[in-house]
């Protein structure tokens, strides 16, 4: 299952504070068809139906079906620019 660094964490927790619903709100990801290579990230009130639910630390991230098996093994990490802007970036998993 995908997993969450504090930053990304604390950086999803930062995007959905300022939601109609900051409770349920998540960031999801989600492919673009049967497209295995792309896959976006946007913000959401709640999961659909077939969604996979990561929550971690507070944040939620909800993941379509093709996203989670995609992500399965890998972990989800932030970081910001100088400007304040918000990348996110997906890594292989570490074992500690």
């Amino acid at each position: 299952m995908l997993t969450l660094t504090e930053n990304a964490a604390q950086a999803i927790r930062d995007l959905t504070a300022s939601t109609p619903e900051p409770s349920q709100s998540g960031v999801r990801i989600a492919s673009q068809g049967q497209d295995t290579g792309t896959l976006t990230l946007s913000l959401a009130s709640q999961p659909e139906p077939t969604d996979a639910v990561v929550e971690e630390q507070g944040a939620r991230v909800y993941l379509d079906p093709v996203a989670a098996t995609v992500l399965d093994d890998k972990s989800l990490d932030a970081g910001a620019d100088e400007k304040g802007a918000v990348s996110f970036l997906v890594t292989d998993q570490t074992t500690t």
